[in-house]
């Protein structure tokens, strides 16, 4: 499938060597069809890598995508440069008049902070609104998940007693959800956070897809709002957990081994991809529903 990105942009590069069929401004604009409109909103520190990872899964289809990559108005990056950001990124500034098919809202390393505390809660708290208006459909991650079903629907989340860092087999609740169509029974997904949801907390709106007896609540579903909350990481490719895992070692967090991650538990091998293939179920499912319901004309959307 064609996946329209900055010409430019690093990620291609990768992407191309893999196989996903990247498509040029001037190819994109001789094919009479309407792409669809995909934004991601990135509020991870590691862009490039990020963006890398949802542009491998987005371009896994056989529709046309037009990709926009978007980042928080005011918030300066201590870790991409800010050339690297105006070349590639809109500011949400720039993009709250437009209007999307699908939009994505990234995890972010911030869950130690109360969300009101957040530098850029108020911008948030905006675009969470913005979503209902301008999108058709939207997919929070991890932190952004939390944070939406916490200012959307009221669910509280609290500090587990340790970290959940590994990668976990989990049960599928409903296999009849068409965001889940293919998935295996029991499918293995990564996870990387400290927080879980209080699932007494939740809503009738709310409706739990994959869960996990032992680390809590993996996806839920909000057909009013349009809206999927994955508050695990089935974009991280393989070496995601590991090199998380590295950097903690290296600053001397003591912390423990990713379970189900590394070959025989041994830390100096190549971790395994047991989550590849569900990881491109979910977003070709997630694509196919956004192409199969959402209007023709753009300004239609949200209405």
């Amino acid at each position: 499938m064609p996946i329209r990105i900055p010409d430019d942009l690093p990620a291609r590069k990768t992407l191309e060597a893999e196989g996903v069929v990247v498509m040029d401004s001037s190819r994109a604009a001789r094919q009479d069809i309407r792409p669809l409109r995909i934004g991601l909103l990135n509020l991870m520190p590691n862009k490039e890598r990020t963006e890398t990872q949802f542009s491998r899964l987005i371009g896994a289809t056989p529709l046309q995508i037009d990709m926009t990559l978007v980042r928080i108005t005011d918030h300066k990056s201590k870790n991409t440069a800010e050339d690297y950001l105006k070349t590639f990124y809109k500011t949400w500034d720039e993009v709250k008049q437009e209007t999307f098919d699908g939009f994505i809202v990234t995890g972010a390393p911030i869950a130690h902070i109360p969300y009101e505390e957040v530098q850029y809660w108020k911008e948030m708290v905006e675009i969470m609104a913005w979503t209902k208006t301008n999108v058709h459909q939207t997919m929070f991650i991890c932190w952004g998940a939390q944070a939406a079903l916490h200012h959307i629907h009221g669910v509280k989340r609290y500090r587990m007693e340790k970290k959940a860092f590994g990668v976990f087999r989990h049960k599928i609740v409903n296999p009849r959800a068409p965001s889940l169509r293919g998935l295996s029974d029991s499918p293995m997904i990564p996870v990387s956070r400290y927080n879980d949801i209080d699932r007494t907390s939740l809503n009738k709106d709310l409706e739990i897809l994959i869960d996990n007896d032992e680390i809590g609540i993996c996806m839920l579903a909000d057909k009013k709002r349009r809206a999927l909350y994955m508050l695990n990481h089935l974009e991280y490719d393989n070496r995601s957990l590991a090199d998380e895992y590295d950097r903690d070692v290296k600053a001397g967090l003591n912390p423990e081994l990713p379970r189900n991650l590394f070959p025989n538990g041994d830390p100096t091998a190549e971790p395994e991809n047991r989550w590849r293939s569900h990881a491109h179920l979910l977003f070709q499912n997630w694509i196919n529903e956004i192409y199969q319901t959402t209007p023709f004309r753009l300004e239609d959307i949200g209405g």
